[in-house]
């Protein structure tokens, strides 16, 4: 697939529809599905499987890739990950039955396995 522009914000996909509380893009870049399910341990560890979690976002693009040391020619590599294309405002995962402090920890160690900047939204303040 072409790599495709990811300007502007985001309107759809952009507010809290199933948890309590969330994680949102503010920069847009590709999320790999190995950091997707990275940052889906991290959560699901800190809060030892309670509560319940949403992923708002799967990896549908395919990226290629040529072997290293690899001459020119031969055509396109074959498909090598698959990523999720973000753009800025998307509401990357959600929760719900889950107290608020554990939450906002289990979302901060979240965003750090991601590779874009990231802030943590609640339902009855956006902060």
């Amino acid at each position: 697939m072409h790599r495709g522009r990811m300007k502007g914000v985001r309107t759809g996909g952009s507010t809290l529809v199933f948890g309590d509380f969330g994680l949102k893009a503010e920069q847009p870049g590709w999320l790999t599905s190995r950091q997707i399910e990275s940052a889906r341990r991290a959560i699901t560890g800190h809060v030892r499987r309670g509560g319940q979690i949403w992923i708002r976002v799967f990896p549908d693009r395919p990226v290629s890739a040529r072997p290293a040391e690899t001459r020119m020619g031969g055509g396109k590599g074959a498909v090598d990950h698959w990523v999720a294309p973000v753009r800025r405002g998307r509401m990357l995962f959600e929760m719900a039955d889950v107290p608020e402090n554990l939450a906002r920890e289990a979302l901060r160690l979240a965003s750090h396995k991601l590779p874009m900047p990231t802030r943590i939204v609640a339902r009855n303040q956006d902060i």
